[in-house]
């Protein structure tokens, strides 16, 4: 008889968040699909469960499937887990999945954590929204990306994910697009320093980043309705900048070129401009 794959849901941040039922099936079954061992490790270590476990990510998911649904038909169970909650959710496994599917292998979910759930439920929203993903990093596809968000949002909140080193030409990207819509931003669900505001995005753009603002993969919620006021003009007054970067490197402990590059991303500048801000600024 074929094994069975196991879709499991995992914690997004609190190791506590995983069912018994998950536990039960990473202990019983013969291996483990991982996004990223080395991520799983602390997860199977803190519930002492000495499963083996194989790597299965974006860049080898097609090359390895045909592999592992031999395994699969020759009797071995196998249980698919990403980094942090549901897999498939912006996450690889898709190809594994339809695969098994295809050649008939018995396939159960067995559902955990979400970061998107756990995002709309502290923001309060409830009925319908759309789930966009991870915006592409460039060309056309970003274009159509932005286009999608703002038609859905006329009518539905929309949830999309964003990395902490885009985030901030994301934001802006959206403010010129939607001006200052009220968005939900959480981070570090589940985690020691959780945290979620709702605030207009412009304000948000504004706000005073900290390195720890800027921990974590950002759940972003973009609530339905009319474009308030436009976003305000893309560079400000020279002493703002050379003051803003001052800011960052005396008060944070950035270095000058570190935070010259995020000046330069954020106001759409070169970097050696703001960087010559600075060294002229008064003492």
């Amino acid at each position: 008889m074929a094994g069975t794959l196991y879709i499991v849901g995992t914690p997004i941040g609190n190791l506590e968040d995983v069912t018994m039922r998950a536990l039960r099936v990473l202990r019983e079954v013969d291996l483990i699909a991982a996004e990223d061992t080395r991520r799983t490790a602390r997860l199977l270590q803190h519930y002492s469960i000495a499963t083996p476990a194989t790597s299965l990510h974006e860049h080898n998911e097609h090359g390895k499937t045909p592999h592992l649904v031999a395994k699969l038909q020759a009797g071995t169970s196998i249980a698919l887990v990403s980094d942090a909650g549901m897999p498939l959710v912006s996450d690889p496994g898709a190809t594994l999945v339809r695969a098994a599917r295809e050649a008939g292998i018995p396939i159960q979910v067995v559902p955990g954590p979400s970061a998107v759930t756990a995002a709309l439920a502290g923001a309060g929203i409830s009925g319908p929204f759309a789930f966009l993903g991870f915006p592409p990093s460039s060309g056309k596809a970003r274009e159509d990306w932005f286009v999608e968000i703002g038609q859905t949002t006329s009518s539905m909140p929309a949830v999309f994910f964003e990395s902490p080193h885009r985030i901030d030409r994301t934001m802006r990207e959206l403010a010129e697009l939607l001006g200052n819509r009220p968005i939900i931003v959480a981070r570090e669900l589940t985690k020691l320093h959780e945290h979620l505001v709702e605030q207009p995005i412009i304000d948000w753009l504004a706000g005073q980043r900290t390195p720890q603002s800027s921990k974590g993969e950002h759940v972003i919620i973009v609530t339905p309705g009319e474009n308030a006021e436009t976003l305000p003009p893309e560079r400000p007054d020279d002493r703002v900048i050379s003051t803003e970067m001052g800011q960052m490197t005396e008060n944070e402990g950035m270095r000058p070129k570190e935070a010259a590059k995020i000046l330069a991303k954020k106001y759409g500048m070169a970097a050696s401009d703001v960087y010559a801000l600075h060294t002229k600024r008064d003492p």
